[in-house]
């Protein structure tokens, strides 16, 4: 059970009140948090090339993608729950120091394990966001708070966004490693900066570390999100993929039962099972798959030849500087959603959201031969994903005690990485199952295509639906003077924890 814990918002530290460099906080962690993110996807336009360059084959080359998922995943709530109890800038640094490792790794090798190991390491620094918006949060004065966790968490989606630009750059006119070398640079300055900038956290969640709660989370985790990327490869019906699935569902309910009687548990399930907590955390998981859908079928969808009738043909870069405009979307909007949630509350903000993807996706049925407009299309999603994953941690700390705040933003990017991985599987069935024959290759139709932005769309309305079930914003969670989450709230929680 949490210690007492200062209020949300309140510059609990004395480096925080009066180091010269207190504020560049933000500016430092989102930039890591944008760092991480990056990683989530720079290999994608190297993925067709990786056989060709290692000598692997390409079931192989597709765990470059699906390691980091699978240890994002597991590491994401794991090192929530360990910054919580043990310092959360400790586990910052630990967290940038693997994604480090990582990316030398992958730099310095060509063989494909190699590869795989760093991009896992790579993956499991997807900690590095929850635990930046836990230390806003501790560290900052409270009108600040608001505006700097939707900066935070909204670099998950602008990472993401510039990664596939930037890799499809260095991939034209430079030796593939430099993308990794640069990012071992990127990871290093990170390090320095975090040391320099970052104070450390004087909230703590005391209590015994739970192994057992750990392994039971990682066994879970691992069997679920490997059936559902791997699903169209073994067949859904085969018994590998069956076998996943009923192994994942056995040990998550072994795993709850333990949970719920234990004295300090990996995951509070009881606190996640609140609605306000449960609620934003499905609306998480299809926000994170009406999200994944534009950035995995925008950059395919304008390479397509013009021999399919309404390919473009684009090149690798162009194809990725097409979501570079919604990337710069997120950084612009991620204050706009702060003020919507401070005007009319973080519930408010994510409806809102969700039905500006569903907008935005049905721009991209009926806009997809022309560049500008699918380039416009994809934009106006971004935008909705960027208030909504600004949202999103403003629900999750008005819920949950002070002191588990990392572990519950780290749960709630564990949900947005679920519905990733869900789209992926998806997409790739839907491409693989509807195609026809065009130049004398095999495409995905253009019904294959509209038929994602129909899908994604009813992900973000789902979406709606969870959100409009959540508690209603009232007037005392905000306050008074324009702009921060709720701080009495926050005390309330923590007050009732301990």
């Amino acid at each position: 059970m949490p210690s007492a814990i200062p209020a949300a918002g309140r510059p609990s530290s004395p480096h925080a009140r009066h180091s010269p460099h207190g504020r560049l906080v933000v500016p430092v962690l989102a930039f890591c948090g944008m760092v991480v993110a990056v990683m989530q996807t720079l290999v994608v336009p190297l993925l067709p090339h990786v056989p060709a360059l290692t000598g692997a084959s390409p079931g192989a080359a597709g765990w470059l993608v699906t390691i980091t998922l699978l240890t994002g995943a597991v590491f994401t709530p794991v090192l929530g729950r360990v910054g919580d109890m043990y310092g959360k800038r400790r586990v910052l640094l630990a967290s940038l120091g693997v994604l480090t490792l990582g990316s030398v790794l992958c730099a310095v090798s060509s063989d494909i394990g190699v590869l795989i190991t760093g991009r896992g390491l790579q993956g499991a620094a997807l900690a590095v966001i929850p635990l930046g918006i836990s230390i806003i949060r501790d560290e900052l004065p409270a009108e600040r708070v608001l505006p700097s966790i939707a900066l935070m968490s909204s670099t998950l989606g602008i990472g993401a966004a510039i990664g596939l630009p930037v890799a499809a750059v260095v991939m034209e006119n430079f030796d593939w490693h430099t993308m990794f070398w640069a990012s071992a640079a990127l990871g290093l300055l990170d390090l320095v900066l975090v040391l320099r900038i970052v104070p450390e956290s004087p909230v703590r969640s005391p209590g015994r570390f739970d192994l057992v709660g750990t392994l039971g989370l990682t066994g879970c985790l691992v069997g679920l999100l490997l059936a559902i990327t791997q699903g169209a490869d073994w067949g859904w019906t085969s018994g590998r993929t069956l076998g996943l699935f009923g192994a994942s569902a056995a040990v998550g309910l072994l795993w709850g039962r333990y949970e719920l009687r234990t004295r300090s548990p990996m995951v509070d399930l009881r606190v996640s099972a609140r609605p306000a907590v449960l609620l934003t955390n499905v609306a998480a998981l299809l926000i994170g798959f009406a999200f994944y859908a534009n950035s995995l079928v925008t950059g395919q969808m304008v390479q397509e030849p013009t021999s399919t009738g309404y390919g473009l043909g684009a090149s690798i870069v162009v194809s990725g500087l097409c979501l570079l405009p919604g990337g710069l979307a997120m950084v612009a909007l991620s204050p706009v959603s702060a003020r919507i949630s401070a005007a009319y509350g973080p519930r408010t903000a994510l409806g809102l959201a969700a039905v500006v993807m569903a907008v935005g996706y049905v721009v991209r049925f009926y806009t997809s031969h022309s560049l500008w407009m699918i380039v416009a299309g994809a934009t106006v999603v971004s935008s909705g994903t960027a208030i909504a994953y600004s949202a999103l941690p403003a629900l999750v700390m008005r819920a949950v005690p002070v002191g588990e705040t990392a572990a519950a933003n780290g749960l709630n990017t564990l949900m947005r990485s679920v519905g990733q991985a869900c789209c992926s599987a998806v997409v790739a069935a839907v491409l693989a199952h509807l195609t026809f024959t065009a130049g004398g290759r095999t495409a995905p139709t253009l019904h294959a295509y509209l038929l994602i932005f129909l899908v994604a769309a009813g992900a973000a309305l789902a979406a709606l639906v969870a959100t409009l079930f959540l508690p209603s914003d009232r007037p005392r969670d905000r306050a008074a003077k324009g702009g921060t989450v709720a701080v009495s709230a926050s005390v309330t929680a923590a007050r009732e924890s301990a």
